[in-house]
């Protein structure tokens, strides 16, 4: 079984989180969820995002989700692969060169990296998406493309895999997302 990295933070997406988390907990994976600053047994808010009629999704408060490794204590080297979810954490979060230079290492040893929604915003501040397919929630699309990478336009329910790299535009897709994942692991 696979010892996956998800790095996570404040206002990250609640189902993008917990779902991912549980399941690969469920298939007998190990998952280790960090958040800069943090450190095991804290907790990170999430939020709910749906899809309502709006022009944008709609945001309302969601679980504690706790922690259970410490950040200050992750080499990446020791882990097999990589979640990052979407919700408004990846914006801050692309902003850390350490939580950067964790999304190289991956792309670097060719490990899995699974990421969902605004996660693209993180990829490509990283500067891992240059020749890459990467599919993202629709308002990510201009961030994919600056950084060099195609953006996939797909359905909300879909996912698409590129070399090693799984990205999906929204918690919808999660079975597609998860799927598409765990066979590279």
């Amino acid at each position: 079984m696979a010892k996956i990295l998800m790095i996570t933070g404040d206002f990250t997406e609640d189902y993008e989180t917990m779902v991912p988390f549980q399941c690969l907990l469920a298939c007998g994976h190990t998952v280790d969820a960090v958040c800069p600053g943090k450190a095991a047994g804290e907790t990170v808010k999430t939020a709910i995002h749906d899809f309502e009629g709006d022009q944008t999704y709609s945001e309302k408060p969601g679980h504690n989700f706790a922690l259970n490794a410490d950040f200050a204590a992750v080499d990446p080297a020791g882990y097999d692969a990589l979640v990052v979810p979407g919700g408004r954490a990846p914006e801050y979060l692309r902003l850390d060169p350490q939580v950067r230079a964790m999304v190289r290492h991956f792309f670097e040893t060719d490990k899995p990296v699974a990421a969902i929604c605004h996660g693209a915003q993180l990829l490509a501040a990283a500067g891992v998406l240059a020749g890459r397919t990467c599919s993202a929630y629709p308002a990510c699309s201009y961030e994919v493309t600056a950084a060099g990478g195609t953006y996939a336009d797909i359905a909300v329910t879909e996912a698409v895999t590129d070399g090693k790299l799984v990205t999906a535009p929204a918690w919808p897709a999660h079975p597609s997302w998860l799927r598409q994942f765990m066979a590279l692991l």
